[in-house]
């Protein structure tokens, strides 16, 4: 047993870029998935519809720690082992897929009916529709629940302590088992866990501020 030094500050810090780099990738890979799975919901054929259900109430309905397992020990049963970081950056991208795609076909359906309607009467195509007249207020909707989201997701990378990978709670384990100052390392990693979430809360309420005020113009 040891004290608690400047150099394991730095360490937690250190290992505070792991979680920023996996909540940012996740998320950007579950945004690519949220969108696919948001435009398959409000799809006018059933089968993408049922798709995209399925795979919205398989994640949502399962744990993220068991997703987590899912991945990182099937993957290494089917003989490709992904290691720890992917393994927790694909759990974490498949599990934000099926709740971004919620949030964002949520959004996009709580645009007005007369919207659709105005721009099915210009004349638009399917996508442009969405895309010029149906996301941008779309966006305005979903702004707080997807960094809401977002800050959930920085706070659930802890998870992926569990198979190994060493982010910031990691960090903080390894710390306690080297010097048994539980109180003070946890109470350390639960600061740094504020500082990265409290300024996407503000963010979130300054820019979605923003988007009122143009919307309103």
């Amino acid at each position: 047993m040891r004290a608690f030094s400047v150099s394991d500050v730095v360490f937690l810090i250190m290992a505070a870029r792991w979680t920023l780099l996996l909540s940012a990738f996740g998320f950007i890979g579950g945004g690519v998935l949220g969108l696919l799975i948001a435009l398959m919901r409000i799809s006018h054929s059933a089968v993408p519809r049922w798709i995209a259900i399925f795979y919205i109430r398989l994640f949502q309905g399962t744990p993220l720690l068991l997703q987590l397992f899912v991945v990182f020990f099937g993957a290494d049963m089917l003989g490709f082992g992904l290691g720890a970081y992917l393994s927790a950056l694909l759990g974490l991208s498949l599990n934000a897929g099926a709740f971004l795609g919620e949030i964002w076909r949520g959004s996009i359906q709580a645009v007005p009916k007369g919207q659709w309607e105005a721009a099915e009467a210009l004349g638009l195509p399917a996508y442009p529709r969405l895309l010029r007249v149906i996301f941008p207020q779309a966006l305005r909707i979903a702004l707080p629940p997807t960094v809401g989201f977002l800050v959930n997701l920085v706070k659930s990378t802890s998870l992926a302590a569990i198979i190994g990978f060493v982010e910031l709670t990691r960090a903080g384990q390894l710390l306690n088992n080297a010097t048994f100052r539980p109180f003070t390392i946890f109470g350390s990693v639960a600061l740094i866990y504020f500082i990265l979430c409290w300024p996407l809360s503000l963010a979130s309420q300054r820019l979605e501020a923003r988007l009122a005020r143009a919307y309103q113009r």
